[in-house]
């Protein structure tokens, strides 16, 4: 499905409820699957979390987990630690492509049996579960976070839980408080010390209700939206001011291009402000390389530069996220260069009318591109892969009366 997006409107007024957090709701519904008596509210109704779901619930020898990236790491983690039980994890074609290898090496140290089903490192993979009693493991610190965030989320369950070293220079800190803030909800015993993160076995939870607050990541092109925007109020729920995901940074980064956040009860009121002059951006992102897309698109349509370092994971995420950035960016007329690890984008007033962007497979590829339509109009190729993260996107942006139309 191709959708052309334009719109006449650069007056945005609107309420819109933004689907629970993926990241939350994938530790939840794997703790979940640990400990039963928890409840969970404000789950996000995305692809990725459905995938999770089913498998978790399921009881097939094959789990196919499509493109959940998250749940290809959180689910290797589970089933190794499922005494008795035996899968084969696999995905799509291109998750056949993203390494496994750091996270099964490390929970092989833990004493698991996981074999490769074809290349070495990577998915498909069989997994034959243990009881697991040794708890020492070393990992490197530079790794996507969801790596540790697999091994964290088991712990609990094991005889003697964790202790995890990371090795080197430790990156997306604030995706491994997410999953330890969790477990502290659930009175888990947890410490971070340096280097080091223990978590202590706890074999029972207290039955508890767990909600889910609205992803942040999705937050983020309505931020896009409104700093493009002549004028706007917007103003999403459920949020907290003090959040536990990582891409809460926007509000800080954002404030740089001329958007005003505040928040009333579970609101968060994104406003744009007047005659706002924003200026280059220099941003380091390695604790938010998911809200990169959204940032240069926004620096493109508002006519200024940036500077994106610490982008590193990007290269392994659902698509090579620089690589596809590089070419739809310059489709627009944008100069920019990026290396293994940055981004470099040169301010500039002119924009390409009618445009049609790749997606890759990738769903930030799709949203992050879509508020330019309040410059030109634009045309997104296979606008379905939103419900990889937010099914609802496209009726949503349609009640800012953006004008969606098929092509």
């Amino acid at each position: 499905m191709n959708l052309l997006l334009q719109t006449s409107h650069s007056n945005l007024q609107a309420e819109i409820a933004v689907t629970g957090s993926k990241s939350e709701t994938n530790r939840l519904l794997l703790l979940q699957a640990l400990f039963p008596n928890i409840t969970l509210a404000n789950t996000s109704n995305s692809d990725d979390s459905e995938v999770m779901q089913k498998a978790l619930k399921g009881n097939e020898e094959v789990v196919d987990i499509h493109h959940a990236g998250t749940a290809m790491r959180f689910l290797t983690a589970y089933f190794a630690v499922s005494e008795g039980r035996e899968v084969v994890l696999t995905g799509s074609q291109r998750m056949t492509e993203r390494p496994i290898k750091v996270l099964v090496e490390a929970l092989e140290q833990l004493g698991a049996k996981i074999s490769y089903e074809k290349e070495v490192g990577y998915p498909p993979i069989r997994i034959k579960g243990q009881k697991i009693t040794a708890s020492k493991v070393n990992i490197p610190a530079n790794v996507s976070s969801q790596y540790i965030s697999a091994l964290l989320l088991v712990a609990p369950k094991l005889e003697n839980g964790i202790e995890i070293t990371l090795v080197g220079e430790i990156t997306s800190v604030p995706y491994i408080k997410m999953t330890l803030a969790l477990l502290n909800d659930l009175n888990i015993k947890t410490s971070f010390e340096g280097n080091v993160i223990t978590v202590y076995p706890k074999q029972e939870v207290a039955s508890k209700v767990m909600t889910v607050e609205s992803d942040w990541s999705s937050a983020s092109y309505f931020f896009s939206l409104v700093a493009l925007a002549e004028k706007a109020t917007v103003s999403l729920t459920s949020y907290k001011e003090t959040s536990l995901q990582g891409d809460s940074a926007l509000v800080e980064i954002y404030k740089q291009m001329g958007v005003q956040t505040h928040f009333e009860e579970n609101k968060m009121i994104l406003v744009k402000q007047p005659e706002f002059k924003p200026q280059f951006l220099n941003l380091e992102l390695n604790n938010t390389p998911d809200i990169a897309q959204t940032i240069v698109v926004t620096c493109l349509g508002l006519g200024i530069g940036c500077h994106l370092t610490g982008l590193h994971t990007l290269k392994i995420k659902e698509t090579d996220r620089l690589e596809a950035l590089r070419i739809e960016l310059t489709k627009l007329g944008a100069k920019i260069a990026v290396t293994n690890e940055s981004l470099t984008l040169e301010a500039s007033n002119e924009i390409n009318h009618s445009v049609k962007i790749a997606t890759y497979n990738d769903h930030r590829m799709a949203m992050a591109f879509a508020p330019l339509a309040l410059k030109v109009p634009i045309l997104i190729e296979n606008a379905e892969v939103v419900s990889k993260s937010y099914p609802d996107f496209w009726n949503d942006l349609k009640s800012l009366d953006f004008d969606i139309s098929e092509k």
